[in-house]
């Protein structure tokens, strides 16, 4: 009996490994594929969503923009193509959320140093103090790298229209005036193709942690 046993040992230890393959298999079969929404204007609170866009259920897309870094370099959505990225809206001078979420960026930015597919993408909204010395100031205090995080700076109008009716990131009222301020918390997934995918409270660890996990889905999107 001993001995049939030893004859057959290889062949059955063979077979279970293939069993224990083909389980696996059928289990990862069995499991829905994670897939991240696509957030449109309409699925999102009205009171972000400027009236005139409210009714677009699908094809929203961050538009173009021309804004300037840290460095005094102009930054399009070209330096974003064909990428993912994590956009917010601070300013220099802010004294409660904006450090936090600047530092909260940081740990994204250190978490995904040598990922080449991710940028970040940060947006002064208030373009009239932070100048480019003022962002590359800012920059080497927080520990920015310039070949992964932009800091930008430019026109108030444009980087107010960007969060209003691109990003959908703040409430609707104001112009992008010079009485007009917005302030909000919000981190954004953008897709390669400049869709939103996400929405994130840049202040809390477990929305980071949340973004950090959805991150890891939509670049598996990229690859299944």
């Amino acid at each position: 009996m001993r001995s049939f046993f030893s004859k057959y040992k290889f062949f059955g230890m063979v077979l279970f490994g293939l069993s224990v393959v083909i389980v696996y298999l059928f289990y990862n079969a069995l499991q829905p594929q994670q897939i991240l929404p696509v957030y449109s204007p309409a699925m999102v609170n009205s009171e972000l969503v400027p009236e005139e866009i409210q009714h677009i259920r699908k094809y929203h897309t961050i538009a173009d923009f021309s804004l300037i870094n840290q460095n005094g370099e102009e930054v399009t959505q070209e330096d974003y193509k064909d990428r993912i990225y994590i956009a917010d809206f601070f300013f220099t001078t802010c004294p409660t959320i904006c450090p936090i979420m600047t530092k909260n960026m940081a740990v994204i930015q250190n978490e995904l140093h040598d990922d080449q597919e991710v940028l970040l993408l940060s947006h002064s909204v208030t373009p009239e103090i932070d100048s480019v010395e003022q962002l590359k100031k800012y920059a080497l205090e927080k520990g920015v790298d310039d070949k992964k995080w932009n800091l930008v700076t430019g026109d108030k109008k444009e980087i107010y229209e960007l969060a209003r009716k691109s990003y959908l990131a703040v409430k609707t009222d104001g112009d992008g005036g010079p009485f007009d301020m917005i302030h909000t918390e919000n981190f954004i997934l953008v897709d390669k193709e400049r869709r939103i995918r996400g929405f994130y409270d840049g202040t809390k660890t477990e929305d980071i942690e949340k973004l950090m996990e959805d991150l890891k889905i939509l670049k598996a999107s990229y690859t299944d």
